[in-house]
Formats: C-alpha cells, sequence, structure tokens
C-alpha cells in the first residue's frame, strides 16, 4: 500500500493508540477497526504506510505477543 492509499484508508477510522506505549514518544502503535480489516500504523507518522490485516490475522498476532510476553 502507497502513501496516497493509506491516508485515504486512514480517514474515516477511529484509531486507538495501545496500552502499551509510553507517554514519552517513543514506540507507539496505533489500531483501528474496518470493515472486515484491521489497520495498524505508527501514531508517529499519521500519514505513513498501514498495514491492513484480516480480524483473524490480528487476534493470531495478539495472542502470539501476549504468550511471548508472559515467557
Amino acid at each position: 500500500m502507497n502513501n496516497a492509499e493509506s491516508s485515504t484508508v486512514a480517514s474515516g477510522l477511529a484509531w486507538f493508540k495501545s496500552s502499551y506505549s509510553g507517554a514519552e514518544g517513543g514506540q507507539c502503535v496505533e489500531v483501528a477497526a474496518g470493515t472486515g480489516l484491521v489497520h495498524v500504523r505508527d501514531s508517529k507518522d499519521v500519514a505513513g504506510p498501514v498495514l491492513t490485516v484480516s480480524p483473524e490475522a490480528w487476534v493470531d498476532f495478539v495472542g502470539m505477543a501476549v504468550e511471548r510476553q508472559a515467557v
């Protein structure tokens, strides 16, 4: 997806910043649910690229991240 497409995708979505993002503005991720898709972006570059995945892929990713954090 190029930047022009990501700007179009990013508009009109309700973005949520990760609760694990630090207040100092370091590694911040935002997620927005669209129609049948999940969009992920860097909160420091809101006009930049947006990763778009299926809801199933997002659930799998979050599940793996939680498992790895528990180790």
